[in-house]
């Protein structure tokens, strides 16, 4: 089915956000009508570009009166919202947030008959190959693999669709996207914030670590893809090139004119300093840049495989390079990155 076809409106959530924002514009681009879930607390500033004919109800995962009339008369449902942050001061929030958050929005949309549903979960959910060569959908899960609330949270609520789809009926496809790098990233996401330090000369060294980058509007694209062609209860890893930390911190330094970081740390020196980043952190209110999960991640190299959306969903990226262009040049024209 056309996401045109559907014959109806489409409720999306986390479209304030950054790949909310980018799947929203892209049913928006197909003629599709839209209808946005945005909290009252959230930054508007991906909303101005989406033009008229967007509806906008305000609410959250937590209060099921704006779950239900944000759900009304809807055929279709793109969950992208997501508290996405390697650290919080409060996981039990974030679990609230994208675990029982999820349970509630997917009970609301199975009980007003929603027909269609793109659920966007993560490869934080996934297995990771001990080679360090790419995972897949299939790659098992390893004791260590599942690090920090935000990855636990992604998990679970990732189970808990796919229990739904499996023993209630619930019409959901599942996307994994890996790495999204590119324009609107206003938050900005923990990438999105090397990017900016790295291009504003704030990176002398690295750890040896690896992503899989992928540009947002490709994520994008995979969604209603998904939506399309993607089998019920199925997921699909949506994602780019593979980099390992050192030749995407290159590539950053080559299109804003700087020299590349040579020092490569290890990272066990580096947890005291990330219980000291912590500490001042729950001072401030402030998210550290330096944390003892995102050393603890950076231990593996988070290398993804997009073969399954590939093959099953005609799914195709752009170099990752592209999306770190346009991820600098969004930065820049935003006021992140001095010119």
């Amino acid at each position: 089915m056309r996401v045109e076809d559907i014959g109806g409106t489409v409720l999306v959530t986390g479209a304030s956000g950054f790949v909310g924002s980018a799947v929203a514009k892209a049913l928006m681009a197909r003629g599709v009508h839209v209808r946005l879930l945005v909290r009252s607390t959230s930054n508007r500033r991906n909303l101005s570009d989406l033009g008229e004919g967007v509806e906008i109800v305000t609410g959250s995962l937590e209060d099921l009166s704006s779950l239900r009339a944000a759900l009304a008369g809807c055929k279709a449902l793109f969950h992208v919202a997501a508290d996405y942050r390697i650290w919080v001061p409060d996981p039990d929030a974030m679990m609230r947030t994208n675990v029982e958050g999820t349970r509630s929005l997917m009970r609301e949309a199975l009980a007003d008959g929603v027909e269609r549903i793109v659920y966007t979960s993560s490869v934080a959910t996934l297995g990771l190959k001990p080679d360090r060569s790419p995972a897949d959908e299939d790659t098992p899960d390893r004791p260590g693999d599942i690090v920090g609330p935000y990855k636990r949270s992604k998990y679970e609520a990732e189970q808990v669709v796919r229990r739904m789809t499996a023993e209630d009926g619930l019409p959901a496809v599942i996307v994994n996207p890996s790495t999204p790098v590119g324009p609107r990233d206003v938050k900005p996401t923990p990438t999105g914030r090397i990017i900016v330090e790295a291009a504003s000369g704030r990176m002398p060294a690295y750890v040896d670590t690896g992503l899989n980058l992928v540009h947002v509007d490709d994520v994008a694209a995979g969604h209603l893809l998904a939506f399309e062609h993607g089998r019920i209860g199925e997921r699909y890893i949506l994602g780019g090139d593979n980099l390992t930390l050192a030749e995407m911190l290159g590539e950053i330094a080559r299109l804003a004119g700087r020299t590349p970081p040579r020092v490569r740390l290890p990272t066990a020196p580096l947890f005291p300093l990330a219980v000291v980043a912590e500490s001042v952190a729950r001072l401030t209110g402030k998210e550290p840049f330096l944390t003892r999960d995102g050393l603890r991640m950076a231990a593996k190299l988070m290398f993804f495989s997009s073969a399954k959306a590939e093959r099953e969903l005609n799914y195709r990226h752009r170099p990752a390079v592209a999306g770190l262009e346009d991820a600098l040049n969004w930065f820049k024209g935003a006021g992140y990155v001095r010119k």
